[in-house]
C-alpha cells in the first residue's frame, strides 16, 4: 500500500524514486511547504479509496506488540483496511506540549506573524473555522507531523480548504527574511490548522502510535524545547 515518492523532485537531485512533479503539481515549491508537495500531488494525480501521508522517518505503527515498543512495526495493509472498515480517517496520536499551548510552542520556535496572518485569512475566508483554530491554539496538545490516512471525499474537501488557505498565505507573508527552517513556513503552518478542519467538520478518527524509524535524541530535543519557553525567537 505504499508508494515510495521523492518530494520536491522539480528542484532536488532524482534519487531514484517516483517524483512529485508530474500531473498537476507544486513541487517547485518544496523549499517552503515540505512533504505538502507530495500532498498536493498524491491528491490531483492518485485516484484511491483512501490517500494517506506518511514520512521517510515516521511511520504508523501497528497496534500488536503495541506494549512492547521495541518490537512494533510498520502498519501493514491488511491491519490498516480493518481500522477503516469502522473509521474514515486515521491520525497518530496527539503530541503534548504540557507546558506550552500549541500558539506559545510555534512562537516561540517560528515567527508570531506566520499564525497573525493565518488566522486572518481564516478569519476573512471561511470564518466558521474560527472557533475551532482559536480553541485548538488555546491548547497543550494537538494532532501534529502531516500523517493521516483519509477517505478520498474528506481528503478532497480538506485539501481544498487547506491549500486554499496556505496560497493565499504564500502570497501576503514576507518570508524573505526567514532562516532555511523557518521558509518551510507552510508546512508548519498546515501542521496547526488539521485539527480546526476536524473539528468544524465533525469527523471522527481514530489515532496510531507512531514509528519513528532514527534514533530519537529526546534529551536534545527537550533541552532545545525548555531553551525556545526561556529564550524565545525574537520577530
Amino acid at each position: 500500500m505504499y508508494l515510495p515518492v521523492q518530494m520536491g523532485h522539480a528542484i532536488h537531485p532524482d534519487i531514484g524514486y517516483t517524483g512529485d512533479d508530474t500531473g498537476e503539481n507544486i513541487s517547485d515549491r518544496n523549499w517552503n511547504f515540505c512533504e505538502l508537495t507530495g500532498l498536493y500531488w498524491a491528491w490531483k494525480n492518485i485516484e484511491a479509496d483512501y490517500i494517506g501521508l506518511v514520512h521517510y522517518r515516521r511511520y504508523f505503527a501497528s497496534r500488536a506488540n503495541r506494549f512492547a515498543p521495541k518490537r512494533q512495526r510498520v502498519i501493514r495493509h491488511e491491519e490498516l483496511d480493518q481500522i477503516l472498515a469502522t473509521t474514515n480517517v486515521i491520525l497518530p496520536q496527539e503530541r503534548h506540549y504540557y507546558i506550552e499551548t500549541n500558539y506559545t510552542q510555534y512562537i516561540h520556535a517560528h515567527h508570531k506573524q506566520d499564525l497573525v496572518v493565518t488566522r486572518a485569512i481564516i478569519a476573512r475566508k471561511c470564518p466558521e473555522y474560527l472557533p475551532a483554530y482559536d480553541l485548538y491554539m488555546s491548547k497543550t496538545h494537538g494532532h501534529h507531523f502531516n500523517m493521516f490516512v483519509m477517505k478520498r471525499e474528506l481528503l478532497d474537501h480538506y485539501c481544498t480548504w487547506l491549500f486554499d488557505i496556505l496560497f493565499e498565505l504564500e502570497r501576503e507573508l514576507d518570508i524573505s527574511h526567514y532562516s532555511v527552517n523557518d521558509k518551510r513556513v507552510f508546512g508548519f503552518v498546515s501542521e496547526r490548522l488539521l485539527d480546526a478542519w476536524l473539528s468544524t467538520n465533525n469527523i471522527s478518527y481514530e489515532e496510531l502510535a507512531v514509528l519513528y524509524m532514527e534514533p530519537q535524541h529526546w534529551l536534545r530535543k527537550g533541552s532545545a524545547f525548555v531553551w525556545r519557553k526561556l529564550f524565545p525567537k525574537k520577530d
